[in-house]
């Protein structure tokens, strides 16, 4: 704990945060540190100081995103009968944004309820307000009953609303495609509006284009190619990425079609919930301090897994020595070579939520490398919650039980490295399959036009 003036300004929590909510407002009302503070804090970490959100008052700010405060809480809990945090995330917008107030929402939820509070029924919360169903339910119904379509899970499950919402259609639009993914056909209407559209809406209404560069690697042909178009379709400004790319920004709705055949390159992507990038080091090819092939090895997985459809943004990076210069602990799946052999990390999140990755295992052959990433991310990609990022996953599901269905169990990580396979097998390349398909140019065009007269 910060004290300046014997009052407190600031704190930090490793561990245990059940204490957050009570420490936050101290800091915002610059309490006076007494021995009464001290002991709840630090002083005897045996003592259970019970549900703080009681001691919160009601105009305390619990969301610090939304502005949602103590008093908005308990009154929609009493008002609506509110009995789930994810109820009070779609009545009050609490924890909708970074998900930091998570705890204190289900503190004031358990506060509120008293003996009504169901901690059981508070895990398995719905997928969204249309259903009662959770995600785990949602998913075997989908497979017991060989549910092939959105509208025929929200029939055959008894959706409340027939047409669902703009949760639930998303989520579930990704896992029949990952059920069933040579029969689902991809509900384009559920997608976000980025994945609609294969570009990156902006503040303004116009969108960022980002071509694919394996590796964050390119020629000065295709640099010179970029230039050319940005100064063509007057791109307001070229970016350079944090995943090692070129983003064009500023583009014209009317003009995506166009700039995506002049750039004659695949999409990177940079929108979706799929593989972003897999950023590297120049490693072993160049760096005095390199010992593996870290542009290689980067190359090979971004080419091999692009566009494919996962929970939440997935992002790799290949470093080719533990300088650690490409990041990898804080990537999805962060690889590192260090004495002559691949260490693999997982879990990691450079976002809102950070996370530094956690080592899975270490393997000596490429091809173990490449079946252990396969295993993971097909692993991550059937039991994720849709919006799920793997930072969250690997402390939901543990560390532990990860490492052992996709590294030591050898018979479910080739299961899974198989299914992998197919599902890779439907896969297509977007910008181009809208410029080769006439009735998805025009669907899209339709859009363009609709979105237009809205703006």
């Amino acid at each position: 704990m910060l004290l300046r003036g014997g009052r407190i300004v600031g704190g930090v929590l490793i561990g245990d945060g059940k204490e957050s909510s009570r420490l936050q407002q101290w800091i915002r009302t610059g309490a006076v540190m007494t021995e009464a503070i001290h002991n709840a804090i630090v002083g005897q970490a045996s003592v259970e100081t019970g549900n703080t959100a009681a001691e919160l008052a009601d105009e305390e700010i619990v969301c610090g995103c939304n502005g949602v405060t103590k008093k908005h809480i308990v009154d929609a809990i009493n008002e609506k009968g509110l009995t789930t945090v994810e109820e009070i995330k779609v009545a009050t917008s609490a924890s909708r944004s970074c998900g930091g107030c998570r705890p204190v929402v289900e503190q004031i939820l358990q506060y509120v309820l008293g003996d009504k509070y169901d901690s059981a029924a508070a895990k398995q919360e719905a997928i969204c307000s249309c259903t009662t169903l959770s995600r785990d339910e949602v998913v075997t119904a989908i497979k017991e009953k060989g549910l092939i379509t959105s509208k025929e899970v929200r029939y055959a499950l008894e959706w409340d609303n027939p047409e669902g919402c703009s949760k639930c259609r998303p989520a579930l639009n990704y896992y029949l495609g990952m059920i069933w993914p040579a029969e689902h056909v991809d509900e384009k209407d559920s997608r976000f509006v980025n994945e609609r559209m294969h570009a990156n809406i902006q503040k303004d209404g116009t969108f960022g284009v980002v071509p694919r560069m394996y590796g964050g690697v390119t020629t000065p042909e295709d640099l010179r190619l970029i230039a050319d178009i940005a100064l063509k379709y007057n791109v307001k400004l070229v970016k350079v990425t944090g995943g090692q790319r070129l983003d064009l920004l500023g583009v014209k709705k009317e003009d995506l079609p166009k700039i995506w055949k002049d750039l004659g390159m695949p999409s990177g992507y940079a929108y979706a919930k799929a593989l972003r990038t897999v950023k590297t080091c120049v490693g072993s090819q160049f760096c005095r301090f390199g010992t593996k092939d870290s542009m290689g090895m980067g190359i090979m997985l971004e080419k091999k897994f692009e566009r494919l459809d996962m929970p939440a943004k997935f992002k790799l990076a290949v470093n080719g020595c533990p300088r650690n210069c490409a990041e990898s602990s804080t990537k999805d799946i962060g690889i590192v070579g260090n004495e002559g052999a691949w260490e693999i990390y997982v879990g990691g999140n450079g976002g809102i939520k950070a996370r530094l990755a956690e080592l899975l295992c270490k393997v000596r052959t490429d091809e173990e490398l490449l079946e252990i990433v396969s295993a993971f991310m097909q692993y991550y990609r059937e039991t994720g919650k849709y919006l799920e990022r793997t930072s969250e996953w690997i402390e939901r599901m543990g560390l532990e039980s990860v490492t052992e269905a996709v590294v030591h169990d050898l018979d479910n990580r080739r299961a899974l490295a198989e299914r992998m396979e197919v599902a890779l097998a439907q896969v297509k390349e977007p910008w181009s399959e809208i410029l080769n398909n006439s009735n998805l140019r025009e669907r899209m065009f339709d859009e363009i036009i609709v979105s237009t007269k809205q703006d």
